[in-house]
């Protein structure tokens, strides 16, 4: 499974969510599913405005994670 990173990458930086929300300018319930990876899907131009924001490759923004397991 494919999870976004964004969390790690604030705290890597010393960046809050509060920060790049004000700068992804999106509704915050929006956003706070996204970067806590409660969707099913991300727009190109919503990754390449976070790869942007958060200077790093849009490479970067993910990771790969074992499938969870949600029936047990």
């Amino acid at each position: 499974m494919v999870e976004l990173r964004v969390l790690e990458i604030l705290e890597e930086q010393g960046k809050t969510r509060y920060w790049l929300n004000k700068r992804m300018d999106m509704h915050y319930v929006s956003f706070k599913k996204m970067i806590e990876n409660e969707t099913a899907s991300i727009r190109f131009d919503t990754l390449e405005k976070l790869s942007t924001i958060l200077e790093v490759p849009v490479g970067e923004l993910f990771k790969t994670v074992e499938k969870k397991d949600e029936d047990k």
